[in-house]
């Protein structure tokens, strides 16, 4: 029982709420409507497999990195609390679970799966050798959207693009707020962070625009899939989060807070923009 409490906190599923609710919008951009339950299963069966096996990589690709860093040394794999060989177990489970509902879905989601795993399993890496590693991050969960179309729609369609460009830039904005708790230990570990590399004031500023970009391509996905006029009320919504963002570097919180009201807002409004999406279709 202790172990799998120690694994369930270390995949922080919780954190599938960032994901999960951008695919049910791919596949309702796909049906211009609500997909079938069959298709909205296997599309959360697909986010739960490639989540728990990014998450997994995550976690033992870094765990010497972790433990270097006084924020995530408690981390379990990082202090030794749970065996490497959990992980590794975990992203073997969590990429069968994803080709399964891949299969179920339609074929052209298993032809683009190798595409997908590596993505998957390799993101962690990039940190090491550029700050760009914030897109990837992104980019592996615009993988969500992007699937979730596919596995729809059978084919990739313009909106699906939109919509993954527009969550590939909306994760590595808070992503780069989420680096600057670490600026300093990154650059004595050579992690090559925006922040670390640009200076605080790029981790300050640039995730205000790149969320600034992506009301603009969520616009977009909706004008390319006929979505109605109560989808725009979702795209609206990232206004006040830019807002909110912003107020939230003015103040006086530190970041430790800053990124935990940020991760609250974020995955309040991925909620809320499939809420009005599914309206913007009824």
């Amino acid at each position: 029982m202790k172990y799998a409490a120690l694994f369930l906190k270390e995949l922080r599923l919780e954190h599938t709420l960032f994901a999960l609710p951008f695919a049910y919008v791919g596949g309702i951009l796909a049906a211009r409507g609500l997909p079938s339950w069959s298709a909205l299963g296997w599309i959360t069966l697909a986010v739960l497999g490639a989540r728990t096996a990014a998450m997994a990589a995550n976690r033992y690709l870094d765990r010497e990195i972790d433990a270097r860093n006084p924020r995530t040394a408690r981390r379990a794999v990082a202090s030794g609390s749970l065996p490497g060989a959990a992980m590794l177990w975990a992203i073997a489970a969590g990429l069968a679970l994803l080709l399964w509902a891949a299969w179920m879905l339609n074929p052209l989601c298993v032809k683009l799966m190798p595409i997908a795993a590596v993505l998957l399993l390799t993101y962690p890496l990039c940190k090491r050798f550029t700050w760009l590693a914030h897109f990837v991050l992104g980019a592996v969960d615009g993988l969500a959207p992007l699937g979730a179309y596919i596995g729809v729609a059978g084919a990739v369609g313009p909106p699906a693009f939109a919509l993954f460009a527009a969550v590939t830039i909306w994760v590595a904005g808070f992503d780069i707020i989420y680096a600057l708790m670490d600026v300093g230990v990154d650059r004595s570990q050579g992690i090559r962070s925006l922040p670390a590399r640009f200076g605080e004031a790029s981790g300050r500023i640039l995730p205000l625009v790149l969320h600034a970009i992506m009301l603009l391509l969520l616009a977009w996905a909706g004008v390319l899939g006929g979505a109605g006029r109560f989808y725009y009320l979702g795209v609206a919504a990232v206004a006040v989060l830019i807002f909110y963002e912003e107020y939230l570097f003015r103040s006086d919180a530190n970041l430790s807070l800053i990124n935990q009201r940020v991760f609250i807002s974020n995955m309040t409004f991925s909620v809320l923009f499939l809420a009005t999406t599914v309206a913007g279709y009824q």
